[in-house]
Formats: C-alpha cells, structure tokens, sequence
C-alpha cells in the first residue's frame, strides 16, 4: 500500500482511521477498491485503491465529483487556512501578452469514461456521507503553492506512451477543430473520428444536478473507427460534450489513461461556464471561459456562471445528436 501524502511513511494509518474498501470495480487490468463517499467544504469524494496489472502495488487516490459532472483523480493538492487548489493533471505552456504562461489540462484527470456510471451507482449505493477533511493529505503529494504542475509519477507513464507513434491518436494532432475561430458552425472531425451515432451509442445512465435543474442522462458514444469515445450530456435545456478519450486500455497508477484524445477546447464547453467580472485584476476585467461573443444569461443561483447554449446549440453535433440520439429516444417514448 503505497499512499503518495502524509500517510506514505505509514500506509495503515488509511485503514485505521475508517478510509477502507466498501466497494470494488474491475476495467481492464486493473481493480480499484473505493472507500465510502466522503465530503469537504469542496468535494465530494472517494478514497481509490488502485491495484495495477502487476498485482503488487496498491495506490490510494482521491477520487472526485467535478463540477463538470465527471469524476477525476486528483495529482495533487495545495492547502492553507480556508484554501483547498485541486491539482488538474498535466500542464501546457502558452505565450500571453510576451509572457510565457501554463495552465493545467483538467481533462487528463478525468477518469476513464468506463468507470464513470460505475462511481455514480457507489454514490447511489452509499447510505451515508461522511464528513471528512483528513484523506485528501493522507493521500495526495501536498505541493507548493505555487506549482501547478503534477508530480513525475503523474507525467511519466504519459510521457512514456507518447513516445510509441502506434500510441498516438490521429498523430497527436485534434480529431475535432474549428476551421474557423469563434464560429460554432465551422466544427470539423477528422475522418473515422466523429461520433458514430447510429451504431455507437455504447451505453446511458442518468443522474440529477441541481446546477441544470434536476435529472440529465449521460451517453457514451463511439467513434465511427472505434479509436476514441465521447460523452454526451443532456440536461433538460443543454446538451454538451466532455472531453472524447481514447478507448486504449493501459491506465495509471492514479486510474488515468496514459494516451490523449485532442481536440479543440470549445469543442467541451459545458452547458454552464465561468463568465464574470474578476474584482481583484487591476482594473477589474471580464473572466471567461465561453467563447466571445456567445454568453447567455447569468445562472439563477450562480452568478459567477453564463449558460453556454448559444455556442453548443450551433455546433453541427450538437444538432445531430438532439435529432438522431435524442429524438430516437422520444420517438421510442411516444410508441411505448
């Protein structure tokens, strides 16, 4: 048992103080034990004991619900009094303003779309929530507060896999773009990648968000050449994209899969983003994560957050999926 935080000198310390297995889930090689749910201030989340192919090494990770509606495995944490910054994976650098800036990229924390109607039904299984504010540096590497980025245990199996060509999806290059920036209509798939909506809708479940008003379902959806996979959610006024995986079956020491699908960012915008006045830049500015331009009204009871429809519903994908996915589905309703 090999815990990467403040447990690490002392694994036992995870199953004395309540953290052990109350359920278990098998994908591919590899066998992850989860603890009963637990909540903070900030999450919602798992103790996951991940025990790998080799059958040797166990490590414990956090496991959590994002506000994006998908669960993650976290790299690792910063904290201070009243402070609690979840690290998002692997980083990226890019030039602002002459300025060399990095920013994580949250959608290589996003656990493997397999495991996802898995994690919600333990929620739905677990009586009760447990208040707890100790796992989380039991269990992850506590970084300085100014790093974001993950630790090399984190990188080096990505790093690793991405030095095999046979690994890379589409080349490397995004398997979605926009031919055209800020122009919704202009989304393009690399051939054999688009969503395969006819014979690839692998699986549905359903889960309620108060955030989007009460029940939404979730499709997972593959390519039409089976290398990737998405995930399409459908709220009763949204429906939106998380980021597409690859459907490789090696994963990580932290549950994650080693290799990248890449597309063009807008192509995930959720249903609600990030849009609001940031008062502490000088002078205050506009903090937007929804393209310029297409930011509707405020959420009724998060002020900090734009819906995002008028970008979604005039993405090509969007409008086949509501017509062949969900309209094949009101059709089958009415006949019932």
């Amino acid at each position: 048992l090999r815990p990467r935080g403040s447990a690490r000198r002392q694994p036992r310390r995870l199953l004395d103080r309540g953290y052990g297995p109350k359920f278990k889930i098998e994908l591919f090689d590899s066998t992850f034990y989860l603890s009963g749910l637990l909540q903070n201030p900030e999450l919602r989340f798992f103790v996951a004991y991940c025990l790998g192919a080799d059958g040797k090494r166990i490590h414990p990770n956090i496991f959590y619900k994002d506000v994006s509606l998908v669960w993650r495995s976290a790299s690792h944490y910063f904290s201070a009094p009243g402070e609690l910054w979840i690290g998002k994976g692997d980083t990226r650098t890019y030039t602002e303003g002459g300025e060399e800036m990095v920013e994580s990229i949250e959608a290589t924390t996003d656990l493997p779309l397999e495991l996802q109607s898995a994690l919600e039904e333990a929620c739905r299984r677990g009586r009760r929530v447990r208040t707890d504010e100790a796992a989380i540096d039991l269990v992850l590497r506590r970084a300085p507060r100014d790093r974001i980025e993950p630790y090399r245990d984190f990188t080096e199996p990505r790093r690793r896999a991405f030095a095999n060509p046979a690994n890379r999806i589409h080349g490397g290059r995004r398997v979605a773009r926009f031919r055209r920036a800020g122009d919704p209509t202009s989304l393009v798939f690399a051939r054999g990648f688009e969503p395969d909506f006819s014979e690839g809708v692998y699986e549905s479940d359903e889960l309620v968000s108060r955030l989007y008003g009460g029940t939404l379902r979730r499709y997972r959806v593959l390519s039409t050449n089976r290398r990737i996979q998405y995930l399409f959610f459908a709220a009763p006024r949204h429906v939106w994209i998380a980021p597409p995986q690859a459907t490789t079956t090696e994963l990580s020491s932290y549950g994650l899969r080693t290799v990248d699908a890449v597309v063009d960012d807008d192509l995930c915008v959720p249903g609600y983003e990030f849009h609001f006045i940031d008062e502490a830049a000088d002078p205050p500015e506009l903090f937007s994560q929804i393209p310029e331009g297409f930011a509707g009204a405020n959420h009724p009871n998060d002020p900090d957050r734009a819906d995002a429809s008028p970008w979604l519903e005039k993405m090509p994908v969007v409008a086949d999926f509501r017509r062949l996915v969900l309209g094949r589905r009101s059709r089958r309703g009415r006949t019932s």
